[in-house]
Formats: structure tokens, sequence, C-alpha cells
């Protein structure tokens, strides 16, 4: 259990690492990829309120001193180098996509040609804004010498500013990587050696709980001796049989701690995993509980499917099987009735077991799978219940890869359904 709770907390922390460096590493290559296009688009409104040129690097002049203020701020970023150190060329079409014109007088690294294939073929895509390739396009409006609705393609070079951009996406990505192999090494380290003290303290724990177990044993089986030497020399009384009930008592405890001490530390190999007949298996358990039931006035009912088999351990599940109905019939209310179906449902076994009950909480009752839990001392210490039965149904349930849960619909009965 140790070792899983290691393992868990090794996830969760690496998880954590992992969901704060993708918000980190991302939020920043987004606000770079953002702020790229934002110097493309401000270069580009330059141009296209410039018709396709730069005019010493600075929008027109405007005719109002609201323009000249708002002009201001929103080119406040370009300077008289802007015009030197933009890339771009333009295109002019005709309505119906004749290239008129062609400017690639500010960039070397596009022919004639291919600026008018770019055009073209954006033109006959219908598209007015994007990338093609490393360059940023926009499509505006012109008027030709004889009037016409001409179009203009003015296309930005931003092939600088991308190749950083991908090369800086690929260094984060890659520095984000070698961080988290190194912190998980540096988790797994320091988590081994942080769990070492309570690992020893659990180990000397269960250590404790197997020990007295056994060292219990023995003065068990000799105090039983000694009462029925009693019984034999001064006759069977009151005294003897309420003995003989608390040895019996504390040796199934004693068993249960056991069993419950190997389970938590998921020892599979002390259960034999073989193919057995589930059905058979859940009705020779069930049945002598139908006489106990019996002489307490309470009415025990199997529904029971045939024939289902089950590979697990066929001794644990008996087990299983007897401490649900045990506590079924201890705890139903006088005069109350029982019922435990079993059926398939797909690849799974599903047990259920149902009582009517008292003083309950409507929803669900996962705190009787707690150790020890006692809702009722009084009425607990009447039955002879410790409150760990459902400790070890869980437990078998778990060793079985299972599931159990307990719920009640009205707070006056519960049911326990356990998938295999």
């Amino acid at each position: 259990m140790i070792k899983k709770l290691r393992y868990q907390f090794i996830a969760i922390a690496m998880c954590s690492m992992a969901a704060v460096l993708f918000l980190l590493i991302g939020g920043i290559n987004v606000a770079n990829y953002v702020n790229i296009n934002r110097t493309a688009d401000l270069r580009l409104d330059l141009l296209s309120e410039n018709g396709g040129r730069f005019d010493g690097g600075m929008p027109p002049k405007p005719n109002t001193s609201f323009d000249r203020d708002r002009r201001r701020d929103r080119f406040a970023e370009m300077s008289a180098e802007t015009p030197f150190e933009t890339r771009f060329f333009t295109v002019v079409l005709k309505p119906d996509g004749t290239v008129m014109s062609v400017n690639t007088g500010q960039i070397a690294a596009v022919s004639t040609a291919d600026a008018s294939k770019y055009a073209s073929a954006l033109w006959e895509d219908g598209k007015e804004d994007g990338y093609i390739g490393f360059y940023k396009y926009r499509a505006i409006p012109v008027s030709g010498t004889l009037g016409e609705d001409n179009i203009m393609y003015i296309f930005l070079d931003c092939q600088r500013d991308l190749i950083s951009f991908r090369s800086f996406l690929l260094i984060s990505v890659a520095a984000s990587l070698l961080g988290m192999l190194l912190v998980f090494l540096l988790v797994m380290y320091f988590s081994k050696r942080l769990v070492k003290p309570v690992a020893e303290s659990y180990e000397k724990q269960k250590r404790f709980i197997t020990d007295a177990s056994h060292e219990l044993k023995t003065p068990l089986t000799i105090i039983d001796a000694n009462t029925e030497v009693l019984e034999m020399t001064t006759g069977e009384n009151e005294w003897t049989v309420s003995i003989h009930n608390q040895i019996k008592r504390l040796s199934s405890l004693t068993q249960k701690l056991v069993f419950l001490s190997r389970m938590d530390e998921g020892n599979a190999e002390t259960l034999t995993m073989l193919d057995f007949s589930l059905s058979d298996a859940v009705v020779e358990t069930a049945k002598p509980f139908e006489a106990v039931a019996a002489t307490q006035g309470k009415d025990l009912s199997l529904n029971i499917t045939p024939n289902l088999s089950y590979c697990g351990d066929e001794a644990s599940i008996r087990q299983l099987v007897s401490l649900l109905l045990d506590n079924a019939v201890k705890y139903s209310t006088d005069k109350g009735s029982i019922r435990l179906t079993l059926q398939a449902n797909g690849k799974n076994k599903v047990l259920t077991v149902w009582n009517t009950a008292q003083g309950l909480t409507l929803g669900r009752q996962d705190v009787l799978f707690d150790r020890f839990y006692r809702p009722d001392a009084s009425r607990n210490s009447a039955t002879g219940g410790f409150g760990i039965g459902l400790s070890v149904v869980q437990a078998i349930v778990n060793a079985h890869k299972g599931k159990i849960t307990a719920k009640s619909e009205d707070g006056e009965s519960i049911l326990f359904t356990v998938v295999l």
C-alpha cells in the first residue's frame, strides 16, 4: 500500500507540473504569436492606407487633431526605419482576375512570376486575408485609370518572425520536457526517502498485528481448554458459556485482522485464483443462513442464476457471502426481510444483498466499510459485532479487482452491491 501511495504521489506531482508548464509555456507562445500577428497587421494597415507603399515610413497626415492623436497611438511602434526593415510585394488584379501590375521592388526572394501566381491563386479561392507560406497577405480595393474597381494584394514577408516563433516554441517544449524528466527523477528519489519512515512504521504495525494475533492464539487456546476442564468438574454454567463465546469472538477478530493486514499489502499470492462454480458456492454458503434467519423470525429469499462460473479465490468469495449475510441477519429489523441475488451482467457477476434496517441516512453508506465503525455501539455489543466484517468484505472485493457499494434508498433498507 505504501508503494501504491508513493506512485500516486509521483503521478499527482508530475501531472500538476505538466499542467503548470502547459499553461505557462502555452501562454507565452500564444502571446508571442499574437504579437507577431499584431505587428504584421499594423504594417499591413500602414501599407493599405498608403496604397501599397511607404511614404517616409509614416501614415498620411491627418486632417484633424483627433485623427492625429489616434494615429499616433495606433502606429506608436513604427519608426523611420520601418520602411527599410519591411519586406513586401504587391500585385494588382483586374475585376476578372487578370494581373495588371506587380511590384517586387521591396523584396528579393520573390520573382514577378511567383508573385502573380500567389495573387491569382488567392483570387480564385476568394481569400482576402491570411497566410500563404511565410507571407501574410491582405486584399484591398483600388481604382484603375478608367475608374474600374481593381484588387490589390499586399504580401508582407513574416519569415524571420515566424521562424523565430517556431524556434522558440520548439526550444520551450524541449526545455519543458527536459525539466519534467529532471523533476521526475528528483521526485522519485526524494519520495522514496520521504515515505521510508512511514513504510517502516507501517511494516512495524503490520508485524505487530500478525505477531499479536499469533501470541493471542496460545492463551486463548489454554483458556478454552481450562474452561472445558471446569465444565467437566463443576458442570456448564452461564460463566463458562460466556467465556467460550468471548474466545470465539477474539479468535474471529484476530483472524480478520491478520487477513486485512495481508490484503493491505496486496498479497495476491495468498489467494488461489481458479475457475469455480460461483452459483454453487453462493448457494452452499447462503443455505445455512435460511435456518438462522427463520429462528429469528426473519425471511431470507435467494435468487441465484445457475451455472455461473468465476475465476477467483473460492474460499474468499464464500467468506464474502457469509459476512454479508451474517451482517444482514444481525442488523435487519425484527421480522424483517433479506434478499440475496446473483446474476450476470455482461462479463461481470453482480451479487446483491438487501435487508430492512432502521435509522439509515439516505444515499451512499460508504462509511460502513470503515474499520471498527459502529453506528450503534449498544446494538453492536448485543449482536457481538466488532465493525470489521464489512472491511474484510471490501478487502476481498478489492483483491478480486471488483467494486462494492452500499446504498439506502429510503432510510429503512440497505442494498450492498458487489460487482466482480
